[in-house]
């Protein structure tokens, strides 16, 4: 068990000293985890292979998983990527600093570790003051996949991350609670049509505004371990916690009533059962229930820390509410459906 730094940092009075102590860790070939406005970020020197093993190490990682490459300032894009066209400068103008990333073609200064043996590499710029100021202070590209063991939900809040990463890394800032709650969008601009790899907090929607077409790779909507995964998540199953989860489509108006139907059978059989759903409706169910939100923000904000409190509560099954699969509501289906296992009922 490694033993790990750990200090809390104001982020709206950082300590410059702090961050400094910390960049030096990162800059001599150490991970740090640290808060970034979508999820905490598990960081090390992307440019640094036996730096970038780190994390899938600590993580328990497959190593065909790309990672994002941090950065503080947008011309440091041009170190690391090529063909780098008015799109993509359409979208760093409008959404950097902010929750999107863009695949482009890489440098050969990005090691495969780094691009998951592509030949891309994954870009963001976060918007969250104590994540720049690292990069900055670190002085390096800094890969920082979100800081929890491989397959579990991403961590939104200091308390989970502290207890399931602490003696895993060499340093943890501890930065308070994530805005948005769901990582990035990943926005692929290496062919023709702009397409989105992971949907997030910068929405299809928003995209379209400012680049015209836009898709969705179908890869992320249908079951196959066999595709080639250009951005994290796209591959096995993801932000799953202990329990079995299921999602319940609303196509009929007794969702409700099946829901609770099934609540029983799994009593019955002496399963402790969890439901997540919209607030407006947490009094109609039984068992152990935790509301997500009154809107789809709200949803998007609290589902990875309800699913890690179902954990605590020591649920067998979990069934879900589905949500609109529109704006944001895209994400939350997506990281829903991971963590499923594509599993609906």
């Amino acid at each position: 068990m490694k033993k790990t730094l750990v200090c809390k940092i104001d982020k709206n009075n950082i300590d410059i000293d702090k961050i400094q102590e910390f960049g030096k860790i990162l800059k001599n070939g150490g991970t740090v985890i640290f808060p970034t406005e979508t999820v905490y970020g598990l960081g090390a020197d992307a440019l640094n292979d036996k730096a970038a093993k780190k994390i899938y190490e600590a993580k328990g990682r497959p190593s065909d998983n790309p990672l994002i490459v941090h950065i503080a300032d947008k011309e440091k894009i041009h170190e690391i990527a090529t063909n780098i066209d008015e799109r993509v400068y359409s979208v760093m103008d409008k959404f950097w600093p902010g929750p999107i990333t863009i695949v482009l073609k890489k440098k050969t200064i990005v090691p495969s570790i780094t691009s998951g043996n592509l030949d891309t590499v994954a870009v963001r710029m976060p918007s969250h003051p104590i994540a720049i100021s690292l990069i900055k202070e670190s002085g390096v590209f800094v890969a920082g996949p979100s800081a929890n063991i491989s397959g579990r939900p991403s961590p939104t809040d200091e308390e989970n991350v502290y207890e399931e990463m602490n003696g895993r890394v060499d340093g943890i800032i501890l930065g308070g609670d994530s805005n948005v709650g769901l990582e990035s969008t990943v926005l692929d601009l290496t062919g023709d049509i702009p397409t989105i790899l992971r949907p997030g907090g910068v929405t299809i929607e928003d995209l379209r505004e400012v680049l015209g077409e836009v898709v969705i790779d179908p890869a992320i909507l249908e079951k196959n371990e066999n595709i080639i995964a250009k951005a994290p998540g796209m591959k096995y199953t993801h932000y799953a916690p202990k329990a079995e989860v299921f999602i319940v489509k609303k196509y009929d108006e007794d969702y409700i009533d099946k829901i609770n139907k099934l609540v029983d059978e799994g009593i019955k059989e002496g399963k402790k059962i969890g439901i997540m759903c919209l607030d407006k409706n947490k009094d109609k169910y039984k068992g152990e229930v935790i509301g997500l939100g009154e809107d789809l923000n709200e949803v998007a904000y609290n589902l990875f820390k309800a699913l890690r409190e179902m954990d605590k509560k020591g649920v067998d099954i979990i069934y879900s509410e589905s949500f609109e699969n529109v704006g944001i509501g895209q994400a939350i289906m997506n990281r829903l459906i991971k963590a499923a296992g594509y599993k609906f009922v």
